[in-house]
């Protein structure tokens, strides 16, 4: 009986333990966490943290700090100002010998003018009209007056005349990368010194004219398109053919040069006196004449052995 009892009340007592275990936890592991303020647990944690961040801000970072800076901010100033200052000398001293701004003004033509332009060249004989129109103190864009000069037809002309040039030392089993490259840099070299020497000119007759560096480059340039005539020619027709038809752009050219240059050299001579003008237009039609004769000169010798 004992025994037995014993062992009832042995079976008895886990199942105290499971029914207290089920209604309520053992107060050794009750979880504070959620209960606020009640002591260094993990609430009093993120309460910290968001105080910190609150004191930064929002989305900043160390780097902020720099750039609110007043010395930092006054140092970029200093560096822009410094950059503009740099770029308008630059831009001052460019647009004395190359004024890029105007270069758009020399390129605005269209497939009309091209056209009026290179048959301009070929036959200036029927022409009467050489003087540039302009509209407000400014000349008008190419494509709307064709004595305007402008810098396409030279352009396209030179990358053609190399072009033509490869093609007619093929034709005689003579062309090599390196001849073709010689070629266009000693007509590049060439055309350059032809301008310097006519500034040169100027400067030294002391001429009073609105030619810019890019009028002489572009009436300069224009002799491509006679090269270019007679080459085609003398493939075509042999060297009878160049030698006719490249007299007959030569002329051509001199005629052009002639007409057009007379009336920007003289432009400013009627402002001057009797004695000073009659002086002054002596050289300045020495010099017209000048480089007018240059272009057959430099025609002849930049194409003649391209022929045979």
């Amino acid at each position: 009986m004992d025994y037995t009892s014993t062992q009832s009340g042995f079976k008895q007592q886990p199942k105290m333990r499971q029914r207290n275990t089920v209604e309520g936890p053992d107060p050794m592991f009750e979880d504070t966490s959620a209960a606020p303020g009640r002591g260094p647990g993990l609430a009093a944690q993120p309460g910290g943290y968001r105080g910190q961040d609150a004191g930064l801000g929002a989305g900043a970072y160390p780097g902020q700090t720099l750039l609110s800076d007043p010395m930092s901010n006054l140092a970029m100033a200093y560096g822009s100002s410094l950059a503009s200052q740099g770029r308008e000398i630059v831009d001052k001293n460019l647009d004395r010998f190359l004024p890029v701004s105007r270069l758009k003004y020399y390129f605005a033509v269209d497939t009309v003018y091209v056209g009026k332009k290179l048959g301009l060249l070929v036959f200036p004989y029927m022409h009467q009209n050489w003087e540039v129109s302009y509209q407000q103190d400014t000349p008008v864009a190419p494509r709307f007056d064709i004595n305007a000069p402008d810098l396409y037809i030279p352009a396209m002309g030179f990358i053609t005349y190399v072009l033509v040039a490869g093609l007619a030392l093929g034709t005689q089993n003579r062309f090599s990368p390196e001849i073709l490259g010689m070629q266009a840099s000693s007509a590049l070299v060439w055309l350059i010194m032809e301008v310097l020497a006519v500034l040169l000119s100027l400067y030294l007759v002391t001429v009073n004219t609105d030619l810019t560096t890019i009028d002489l480059v572009a009436f300069s340039g224009y002799k491509y398109v006679g090269m270019i005539v007679g080459v085609v020619a003398g493939l075509l027709f042999g060297r009878t053919g160049y030698y006719l038809t490249l007299l007959w752009c030569c002329v051509s050219i001199f005629v052009f040069m002639i007409r057009t240059l007379r009336l920007k050299l003289l432009s400013e001579a009627a402002a001057e006196g009797v004695l000073v003008r009659g002086a002054r237009n002596q050289l300045r039609m020495y010099l017209t004449m000048s480089i007018a004769g240059a272009q057959p000169i430099f025609m002849y010798w930049l194409t003649y052995h391209l022929v045979r």
